[in-house]
């Protein structure tokens, strides 16, 4: 695991809510996250870690709520169409789904954000999209469709491409979710070698494994609101209250 950083954190989110109509699905979540160190996000379906992320990306519009962003603060509620750019330049978003680019190979879908967000030389971008694409195993297959490729290949070509721009933070939805479990062995390990590399990630996750041996830090959310945070080992070996150990009896026993 990183070594965590003892400096300001590098992501802070402050009072975030977010109703969907009449439905409250996150109730003023605070989170702080140090550079270098990977949060695991964890609890049952429908407790708004997804949302959480979401917002913080400003893929979601939050209806309150502060981040700040390795020292730029933003009002969550108030935010810019300029601020909004400079919060996705400087963050990425793994999503369950992939959400590659079906009409692009994989080289374009790496190399796309960086010529048109980030107005790179194409030959600069394809040198990053190359090594970022070596890095998870994928440059043998710079020229295939995602069509051509498995699951668990489009969420490393994902990956990849997260990578590309050198974000901050990187947020990782249920990144194995659509994948069998060889497919998910393989992207988990992509992750953790990321993890040991010193990337900042916050992880919505379902693998236990990796949240506890892999994440600095576990934070448990229900209901829209945080039950817990600890460190990962105390989190799985000394459950903070009821919930937590009802939570994990039921993960085990799945």
């Amino acid at each position: 695991m990183a070594e965590v950083s003892t400096t300001a954190p590098i992501l802070q989110l402050a009072g975030v809510c977010k109703a969907f109509g009449d439905a409250e699905v996150l109730h003023g979540i605070d989170l702080a996250v140090e550079r270098g160190e990977v949060v695991a996000v964890l609890g049952p379906s429908g407790s708004g870690k997804t949302t959480l992320l979401r917002c913080a990306n400003l893929l979601e519009h939050a209806d309150a709520g502060e981040l700040a962003l390795d020292g730029a603060h933003f009002d969550l509620a108030r935010v810019t169409a300029k601020e909004a750019a400079e919060i996705r330049r400087n963050t990425a978003f793994v999503f369950q789904s992939y959400n590659l680019f079906r009409n692009r190979t994989v080289l374009g879908n790496v190399t796309e954000g960086l010529v048109v967000a980030h107005r790179m030389p194409k030959d600069e971008a394809r040198e990053i999209a190359v090594r970022c694409l070596e890095r998870v195993g994928m440059a043998d297959r710079l020229d295939a469709y995602p069509v051509q490729l498995s699951g668990g290949q489009q969420q490393r070509v994902a990956i990849a491409r997260a990578m590309a721009t050198s974000p901050k933070v990187v947020y990782f939805d249920e990144p194995t979710s659509a994948l069998d479990p060889e497919l998910t062995v393989e992207v988990l390990g992509v992750m953790r070698d990321l993890a040991q590399d010193g990337m900042t990630m916050v992880v919505v996750t379902h693998e236990m494994g990796f949240a506890r041996n892999v994440a600095d830090r576990v934070v448990f959310m229900e209901h829209g609101v945080v039950q817990a945070e600890a460190p990962a080992r105390e989190f799985f070996d000394h459950p903070a209250n009821e919930r937590v150990r009802a939570f994990l009896d039921t993960i085990r026993g799945s």
